[in-house]
């Protein structure tokens, strides 16, 4: 059956709808006239009646597919994997950007028209078109009769180009099919879909061998990668296999790479490099590591919290607030005590600041959608960021993640009652946060979520959870699930509202009748009743820790750090808080060489460490008779009147990384903090400490009980 590129993208939209569309808002989508749609619509019919489904048109409300269900998915999964004899404009100036970057000679115009069946004057036209783009990765288009057209620029520029085409145009489910289940399958079928051809750039075979490497490695890193990301890396290392085994090399800047070998990154690059050299057979330059370092480092993470303990997070800490009081101020709400912001926003921040030094871009899909449906909000974080980041140019994707993390926080939350939600979210932590807060509000009934992404799909016991929502179509998926937008659309709330209560109440009714009859709760749910217990345990045991132990010591004799930070040893090791005073004061001033410590704009100065040297979680501070001159975080001097001492044990519990990294918090909550932790006054400060401890225990035994 031939579909034209037009009828597939109107199939596409309309079976991507719940509700009526009407024949204009179908037009504005496609960008071509009502009468050209009208035209079309006799083929789409056609199509349907293939597979017994049926176009039904409503005067003044719209069009809409409808039909058994099984059949709307097999014309869905027809189409996803539909060989394309013809392509849109947009698909066509990809393929050419593809087919330019990948040459290592001119390619003729001939040559370009005769694989896409097009006239040489509609390929000229595309290249114009093409000239804007590839000015924003620092390339240029080169024609000239006779000759041919290639693309000008560096390796870096090409590399760079290359992985973000492909991020920009296949999404996570076409990502797995294509590279896990067709190279496996070692599928004959034409390969010429838009996806194909983006993949088209590298071997497939690579992509499966480095997707195997990254996926062992992954267990190894302190955190998870988002799918976006985890595409990201395993795209510009399969990219970066590819062209080195043709001889192309990037370059680094050497200073700029021994300053990513002191980031915990860097081993974790190594590993990788060293991994893929020894199955490609191939000597990888140092500079790959760094590149790889910066991916890394880069990656949007899943999780939502980032310990404020480990370095340079305090930084990102600090601009978290600023940017959060802002907010606050304009719209005149108390959003300084929303712990789940304050995380959510560090946890971003971080990677996202990083992404935004070293230009390496990201691509938000409801950029639009957030400008329309929270415009006002949208503005004022975007005046906010300019404010808290006045040397950087924060782009709309990153601002569009912001206000996510924003709008989840002023949505709010409601009671909720008693089902439980596993949502499949592949953009990040923002948007499942948006998601799961929307939920909330409008489906109170729904109690716990657990988010999670495609790539952690195999990790988690589906039955535990009543529904399951997702943002993306997941082909072959064994359980009945809703798909919704991460906005979460009023029609959308409709149809989980409907299936709540046609599907989830019935059967939860039959589930609780059987287990009536049984004497004991199943094994899971004493699985996370001691989970709970544990996790209660940890951050009791952690804070219990900390409060005994504080002290405000006064220092009175010595002028250098070093002697300061003996003379507090000593103390802490006759407390049996540390093991060993030389190696934990080596420790402490190797942290300092990496960067400044000081807070910025106070007189305090936050030293730091996770150590094996540490026997158990302490927080001290440090009052000088005498200021030191210290360096600042921002690399400015400063004098310091106080030193926080904040310390850990190597293998600390999550739970009790938490609470020191809410002491880090607190120490930059407001003006008032600051004065107080610059103040002497010990029994305030000890009081101040066990106030906000308990008012951070009972959210997490409020968390707790929610899971």
């Amino acid at each position: 059956m031939y579909i034209s590129a037009r009828e597939r993208m109107i199939l596409e939209i309309l079976l991507a709808k719940s509700e009526e569309m009407t024949v204009r808002d179908l037009a504005d989508e496609i960008d071509v006239s009502v009468r050209t749609i009208h035209r079309d619509l006799k083929g789409i019919e056609d199509i349907l009646k293939d597979y017994g489904l049926s176009l039904v048109k409503k005067s003044g409300v719209g069009i809409q597919i409808i039909g058994d269900k099984a059949k709307i998915e097999e014309l869905k999964f027809t189409l996803f994997n539909l060989s394309h004899n013809e392509y849109t404009p947009d698909e066509r100036q990809t393929i050419i950007f593809c087919t330019l970057l990948e040459s290592t000679e001119p390619v003729k115009l001939i040559s370009l028209a005769n694989d896409l069946n097009v006239t040489i004057a509609t390929i000229s036209n595309d290249l114009t078109k093409l000239e804007d783009r590839l000015r924003n990765y620092n390339l240029s288009l080169l024609r000239k009769r006779g000759y041919g057209v290639e693309i000008i620029g560096t390796e870096t520029a090409k590399r760079k180009a290359m992985s973000s085409i492909i991020a920009e145009n296949l999404n996570e489910v076409e990502f797995l099919s294509l590279v896990r289940e067709n190279i496996q399958k070692k599928s004959t079928r034409q390969t010429d879909s838009i996806s194909e051809r983006l993949l088209g750039l590298v071997e497939k075979k690579k992509l499966l061998i480095v997707e195997k490497t990254i996926e062992e490695i992954n267990e190894e890193l302190p955190y998870s990668i988002a799918d976006s990301a985890y595409i990201g890396l395993v795209v510009h290392l399969a990219l970066a296999m590819e062209r080195i085994l043709q001889g192309e090399n990037i370059h680094i800047d050497q200073a700029y790479l021994e300053s990513l070998q002191a980031v915990p990154e860097y081993k974790i690059a190594e590993k990788i490099v060293h991994k893929l050299s020894k199955v490609f057979k191939v000597p990888i330059p140092v500079a790959e590591v760094g590149y790889i370092t910066m991916h890394l480092q880069g990656a949007k993470l899943r999780h939502d919290k980032e310990y404020v303990i480990e370095d340079s997070s305090l930084k990102v800490a600090m601009n978290a607030k600023k940017l959060i009081r802002f907010v606050e101020d304009q719209l005149n709400v108390d959003l300084t005590s929303n712990v789940s912001l304050f995380q959510g926003l560090v946890a971003h921040l971080k990677p996202a600041l990083y992404r935004i030094k070293q230009n390496m871009g990201i691509t938000n899909p409801l950029l639009q959608k957030i400008k329309e449906d929270y415009a006002d909000l949208f503005i004022i974080v975007k005046e906010g960021a300019e404010e808290v980041f006045p040397d950087l140019s924060v782009p709309d994707e990153e601002i569009g993640y912001l206000v996510m993390h924003f709008g989840s926080a002023l949505l709010g939350i409601k009671k909720a009652e008693d089902l439980s939600a596993l949502i499949i979210c592949s953009s990040g932590i923002g948007t499942s946060k948006m998601l799961a807060t929307r939920l909330q509000q409008e489906l109170p009934e729904i109690k716990t979520f657990k988010n999670v992404s495609l790539f952690e799909l195999n990790q988690v016991h589906i039955d535990d959870f009543d529904l399951v929502i997702s943002t993306v179509n997941l082909p072959n998926f064994s359980r009945e699930y809703i798909v919704v937008s991460p906005i979460l659309t009023k029609e959308e709330i409709k149809k989980l509202r409907n299936y709540i209560r046609n599907h989830i109440y019935i059967e939860g009714m039959n589930r609780r009748a059987s287990l009536m009859d049984h004497k004991f709760p199943d094994s899971r749910r004493v699985e996370k009743t001691i989970e709970r217990m544990e996790s209660i345990h940890q951050y009791s045991a952690t804070i219990s820790n900390v409060l005994k132990g504080f002290q405000v010591l006064p220092i009175t004799s010595h002028q250098k750090v070093d002697q300061v930070l003996e003379e507090a040893c000593q103390f802490l090791y006759k407390q049996g808080v540390i093991r060993d005073i030389e190696l934990l004061i080596k420790a402490l001033l190797e942290r300092e060489k990496l960067g400044g410590l000081g807070i910025p704009n106070t007189k305090l100065v936050l030293y730091h460490s996770r150590s094996e040297y540490v026997v158990h979680p302490s927080f001290t501070i440090l009052r000088l008779q005498k200021p030191l001159r210290v360096k600042a975080m921002d690399q400015s001097e400063m004098e310091a009147e106080s030193i926080l001492l904040l310390l850990s044990p190597q293998h600390l519990s999550s739970e009790g990384l938490e609470v020191l990294s809410f002491i880090s918090a607190l120490i930059i909550e407001n003006e008032q903090s600051i004065e107080l932790f610059e103040s002497k006054n010990a029994y305030e400060l000890s009081s101040y400490l066990a106030a906000k401890f308990e008012q951070f225990f009972d959210e997490k035994l409020k968390e707790l009980r929610s899971v």
